[in-house]
């Protein structure tokens, strides 16, 4: 923690906390916008679904790559400078993909929108636990998650309403847009929350230690499985909607908004009520909760779907819930990596990130297409993605029960 963190942010906390979110929001906010349009973009480009789904994947695998060092490099030249490099370069790529005349020029600049959206996310992680301790932190980590709630919820209703009324390319114009007043924003704001003395040496020999350091710790694997994996469990259908709303479910472009309402409004609830959790039940509890609701729904979707065809009346409510679960432990989970090597916070951010977002990865460009044809593969595919989470953070409790007891 920053020795000097009383001095840094004299405005309201929760002022922090939306220019946190605002951060963390870019990247969720660059695919949502955008996939209300997919079945346009398809038609203007010459392009297959399959080609579509790389718009995706190349954003997704981008953004994993680059997560590896956005974090060692904070730890190294500080927060602000890589948060603002990583907001500029998001904005030239945005441009890109409004003047992109072929599928191939979609896929290479949604590649170097991923290379730096996830900026945001693992710095913002980063500022958080350099400002606050562990009870406070755990609050805005909360806090920040339900401001950033707000942008996924409203992405495809700005995508949806610029697609129909305007063209594809009008919604990369609206993310370059974001991107120069995100940056403005925290030109001005955005303070430097790294102490010098906190400061980490910028060499291949030292970065190789650290994530060797981390890359070979099991408690660190197990808590990145546990938190970014079972995001998957309702990440899948984002990566879906088109075919899953659209076909399975026959809402229009303009409303696949509720889907997004809906899911949202799960993770900003459970959020909230992490937040109210903080300092009163031990982060253990708190993570077993978070997985019980996650278990008890994915399974109960997998049966609704065996048993009945997949109607709007009720399909969408288990992603919700499955959000809700997911939302209430992940803001304590991400504490424990981010503790786990307090001098290596930024790089610890950067790990966790980069093996949720491979695994984002591998599910858009592999699994997502080989089952969005299917209701019934589609909730087995989320039970599974929870699954796996759930086992690392069993196996991981038995073997160090000590990890969230306070």
């Amino acid at each position: 923690m920053n020795p000097d963190a009383d001095q840094l942010w004299r405005a309201p906390r929760w002022a922090l906390a939306v220019l946190l979110a605002l951060l963390g929001m870019l990247g969720p906010f660059s695919i949502d916008t955008y996939i209300p349009a997919f079945s346009g973009i398809a038609r203007s480009l010459g392009a297959t679904p399959v080609e579509m789904q790389q718009t995706l994947s190349a954003y997704l695998f981008g953004f994993a790559f680059m997560n590896l060092f956005h974090g060692a490099l904070a730890d190294s030249f500080g927060r602000r400078p890589v948060v603002l490099w990583g907001i500029a370069m998001f904005t030239l790529a945005s441009a890109g993909c409004a003047l992109s005349q072929s599928i191939e020029q979609l896929v290479f600049f949604r590649a170097l929108q991923g290379l730096s959206t996830g900026a945001g996310i693992v710095v913002s992680r980063a500022v958080i636990r350099d400002m606050f301790p562990p009870a406070q932190a755990q609050k805005m980590m909360s806090q920040v998650t339900i401001y950033f709630g707000v942008a996924p919820a409203i992405a495809p209703i700005i995508g949806g309403w610029l697609f129909v009324h305007l063209d594809w390319h009008a919604i990369f114009w609206f993310l370059t847009g974001v991107g120069v007043l995100l940056w403005t924003a925290n030109y001005r704001l955005l303070p430097e929350t790294l102490h010098v003395t906190q400061r980490q040496p910028f060499n291949v020999k030292h970065l190789m230690r650290g994530y060797w350091q981390l890359g070979s710790s099991a408690r660190f694997l197990l808590l990145a499985l546990a938190s970014g994996v079972p995001f998957n469990g309702m990440f899948l259908y984002v990566l879906a909607a088109p075919e899953f709303l659209g076909s399975h479910l026959g809402l229009a472009p303009t409303e696949f908004f509720w889907f997004f309402v809906l899911t949202i409004a799960g993770i900003m609830a459970g959020a909230w009520v992490s937040g109210r959790m903080a300092g009163r039940v031990a982060p253990k509890q708190q993570i077993r909760h978070g997985f019980v609701i996650m278990l008890v729904i994915a399974v109960l979707n997998l049966a609704a779907n065996l048993l009945f065809k997949a109607h709007v009346s009720w399909a969408l409510f288990p992603i919700a819930i499955f959000a809700f679960g997911w939302a209430l432990m992940v803001p304590v989970v991400t504490l424990l990596v981010l503790d786990l090597y307090p001098e290596r916070r930024g790089m610890a951010s950067s790990l966790q990130a980069f093996i949720g977002s491979t695994a984002n990865g591998i599910v858009a460009g592999v699994i997502a297409p080989l089952i969005m044809h299917s209701t019934v593969a589609l909730a087995a595919t989320s039970l599974l993605m929870m699954s796996i989470g759930l086992l690392a953070w069993l196996y991981l409790h038995h073997r160090w029960p000590e990890i969230g007891r306070s």
